[in-house]
């Protein structure tokens, strides 16, 4: 079954799968597109990419896998991400880490990930991360001027601060539908800083990063017991596995968290899908906060 939502949001899969670390799958064109279609089949349309992922390589793979079966293309919801700058042997032009957010960078990047990820339009376009010397009228013009042609449907933001989401929609007539941060039971900021509420009042999907903490909500025991045991508590009452019972507690806060998958293995991916299933009372969900936090609530 495919799940889509926010009503006033992004609409596309409440699952998502990210490629940043496809360039490592090591898998074949075919092997990449089978997999693509067993995430579509299980009902995960929506697909996260930037233009550095993989040393800027991610995309083209992606691409490429696509470029077997094109028909998938009007299955899927692409988002990709720009604004970044890493040197690179891919673009020797660029000197030093840093960021780019000028109308024309923005521009051509979104021209760049068309051409790798062998499409026509992105459906959702973010700017990766905020940089201090964002001028968010370049941004705008670049987002109308990228929704005009036609390349973007749809634009959002990545790791920016609920104040520096509402800089930029002062800035831009159509809505910021995204932003991306990082979530998950062990990264608990911006359930703090007022980033979901202002989701909440925005209508924005909050798409979550690394919903398993890089792989440390496996390694639990050692880094937090309290933690560990909380989540087998939960995962042992509903028959489940840990990365089921981290997605089921993020999508169980209501400012319904579209968290982002990693994993290459289907296997992985397939079971993640089934934390859809799964409804976290409020005692267990607590239950998980509080053993985070090491201390009760107030």
């Amino acid at each position: 079954m495919t799940h889509t939502y926010h009503p006033l949001g992004f609409t596309g899969s409440r699952i998502a799968q990210g490629y940043w670390r496809l360039a490592e799958w090591g898998m074949s064109d075919q092997e990449l597109l089978s997999f693509i279609e067993q995430s579509l089949e299980a009902g995960i349309t929506t697909v996260d990419h930037a233009d550095i992922y993989g040393d800027y390589q991610c995309e083209t793979l992606f691409g490429r896998a696509l470029a077997l079966k094109p028909s998938l293309r009007d299955k899927l919801q692409i988002i990709s991400k720009c604004g970044i700058l890493l040197p690179s042997q891919q673009r020797p032009e660029i000197s030093s880490h840093r960021y780019d957010q000028s109308t024309g960078h923005i521009i051509q990047s979104v021209d760049q990930s068309l051409k790798n990820l062998n499409v026509d339009s992105l459906d959702m376009l973010l700017i990766h991360r905020p940089s201090p010397l964002m001028d968010p009228d370049h941004v705008s013009e670049a987002f109308e001027h990228l929704y005009t042609v036609g390349k973007v449907k749809h634009f959002g933001v990545s790791n920016f601060s609920a104040q520096q989401f509402d800089l930029l929609q002062s800035r831009i007539d159509m809505p910021l539908l995204v932003n991306q941060v990082e979530l998950s039971p062990l990264e608990l900021k911006h359930f703090k800083d007022g980033t979901l509420e202002h989701a909440q009042q925005h209508a924005v999907t909050p798409m979550a990063w690394s919903p398993f903490a890089g792989g440390d909500l496996f390694k639990l025991e050692g880094i937090n017991p309290t933690l560990y045991q909380a989540m087998s508590d939960v995962a042992e009452a509903h028959q489940a596995s840990f990365d089921q019972v981290a997605l089921a507690w993020l999508m169980r806060h209501p400012a319904g968290i579209a968290p982002v998958l990693g994993s290459g293995k289907i296997e992985r991916v397939l079971a993640a899908q089934q934390a859809l299933t799964m409804t976290l009372s409020d005692h267990e969900w607590f239950a998980i906060w509080v053993a985070s936090q090491g201390h009760p609530v107030p």
